[in-house]
């Protein structure tokens, strides 16, 4: 009987070690994302991998697990992704994807798995306007609204009165259009022209010719990544003079090495990091933008750093930030957590990040400000913060 009830006691003692050992296995924090690192958005995807590879492995004493996979610039394969870091791979949060429409299309598995969604792409659509959806989904870079307001003063200060637009097919156009429109209005700039194109599009003259035949004084391209120096190319093939304004969603080398001279005197509106090192003392995302780009150089070479990447590093110091009051309310690994993470999300407040300062909310998923960002020129293929 002895013998027996002490080879219950070490089987009993053996399941318990056993629990607690899958009990600290699920402990890690575990954290998916999705990014373009190839197709049509690589120059923008392949930096946000690059740092992801930067990220913590532990933040506030948890060992933190990153899986990250590619969607090929693709909205259905990031649903795919998606569907398979919460349902296989049982994820805490996910960062991702790099492309408006990838992002959108995530946001219903989000929202359907209780996973909190922090975007790395540009449409304010993606986080705006809040509904039961989007309120497991946040967003690092600064909404399309904020720099088109950038762009329209831009042009009011240099006396520029019509406007016309060259905008991609997609979610990122679709919300470029939208919000150039409005900032526009008000200050008396009209659009006299629209127009459409692919990112896989081998050519775009007949949408230039069009956009060129109302003689405006400036031309929007609202795109993304090197697919966006094709309209610009074209424009000034056919002898266009005028000012010349692209988005943020431009800002990488590999654009400045593909558009090469045709990209002369093109001006936008980027996030601090771009020009890190010509910001004046006391900007309140320099010290940081300048840390990310040290770290992200000496891994990758000098001259590799861009805003894309930096979003993705935005959003790994978002979760930081967050995960260490949701880690005293639940465990990871449960849908308790989750809850707890997306909670503590809409609480983060003066987070100094590479682009700016965030100050979220119930109500703003984003919380970026006009700190967020900056003028610039290209010149002589390299980026000069205007006014510097």
């Amino acid at each position: 009987m002895q013998a027996c009830l002490t080879g219950l006691l070490k089987v009993s003692l053996i399941a318990a070690s056993l629990a607690l050992a899958a009990s600290n296995a699920q402990a890690q924090i575990r954290i998916g994302m999705v990014v373009s690192a190839t197709g049509p958005a690589a120059s923008l995807g392949i930096p946000e991998k690059n740092t992801a590879t930067l990220f913590p492995s532990v933040i506030a004493g948890q060992k933190v697990e990153y899986i990250v996979l590619d969607d090929a610039s693709d909205a259905t394969a990031a649903t795919k992704a998606m569907r398979k870091l919460v349902t296989e791979d049982r994820v805490d949060a996910v960062i991702g994807s790099t492309l408006s429409p990838n992002s959108i299309a995530m946001t219903t598995v989000a929202a359907e798995s209780g996973t909190p969604l922090v975007s790395i792409a540009g449409a304010s659509s993606i986080v705006e306007p809040m509904d039961k959806q989007k309120a497991w989904v946040f967003k690092t870079p600064q909404h399309d609204s904020l720099m088109a307001a950038a762009i329209t003063q831009h042009m009011k200060a240099a006396g520029q009165k019509t406007l016309g637009v060259i905008a991609q097919g997609d979610a990122y156009g679709d919300g470029w259009l939208r919000e150039i429109t409005k900032a526009a209005t008000p200050l008396g700039i009209r659009i006299v022209a629209t127009e459409r194109y692919a990112r896989t599009d081998s050519t775009v003259m007949g949408q230039a010719l069009k956009v060129l035949a109302t003689q405006p004084d400036a031309v929007l391209v609202a795109g993304a990544g090197t697919p966006a120096v094709l309209p610009e190319k074209t424009l000034r093939e056919r002898g266009y003079k005028g000012a010349i304004y692209q988005t943020h969603g431009i800002a990488n080398n590999d654009v400045l090495r593909v558009g090469g001279k045709d990209m002369e005197g093109t001006v936008l509106p980027v996030g601090p990091v771009l020009v890190a090192r010509q910001l004046p003392d006391g900007y309140p995302s320099k010290a940081a933008a300048i840390a990310y780009t040290d770290r992200y150089e000496t891994a990758y070479g000098k001259g590799s750093v861009s805003t894309f990447g930096a979003h993705a590093w935005d959003a790994m110091l978002l979760l930081e930030a967050a995960i260490p009051p949701a880690l005293k309310k639940a465990t990871p690994g449960t849908p308790e957590f989750r809850t707890a993470l997306r909670d503590s999300l809409e609480g983060v407040q003066n987070l100094t990040v590479t682009h700016g300062v965030m100050n979220l909310s119930p109500s703003n998923h984003n919380g970026l400000d006009d700190r967020a960002r900056v003028m610039v020129v290209i010149k002589d293929e390299h980026w000069k913060l205007l006014g510097d």
